[in-house]
């Protein structure tokens, strides 16, 4: 998870780690904590290095953990291909853009 007493929330690696927590008080005068609305990147900002024609059995954490070297990365899959629903990249015959994460600038020429 996070380091102890380190104040944030989610690890480095988390989809959420720039996300702020909100807090919504409620008709009781309760206040709920939340994650705020976080917004993906277009697809097109992503450096693309490869793609991946998906093969029948395929999973999108093995994707992850094959081009990203960790399995628990498959948002930044998703992320890259516009993809909601991670399910989306196990489609038989579906080619899946590779791609640096976001914000890391691609090859000089790019």
């Amino acid at each position: 998870m996070y380091p102890p007493n380190s104040g944030a929330p989610f690890g480095p690696t988390s989809r959420y780690y720039n996300a702020t927590i909100e807090t919504f008080v409620d008709a009781e005068n309760e206040s709920h904590a939340y994650v705020a609305r976080r917004f993906v990147p277009q697809p097109d900002t992503y450096s693309q290095i490869g793609t991946h024609v998906v093969v029948e059995g395929e999973r999108y954490d093995t994707l992850a953990a094959e081009y990203l070297g960790d399995p628990t990365q498959f948002w930044q899959l998703c992320d890259a291909n516009a993809v909601m629903d991670p399910a989306d990249l196990e489609v038989t015959g579906t080619t899946v853009s590779i791609t640096l994460p976001a914000g890391i600038p691609g090859y000089p020429g790019d």
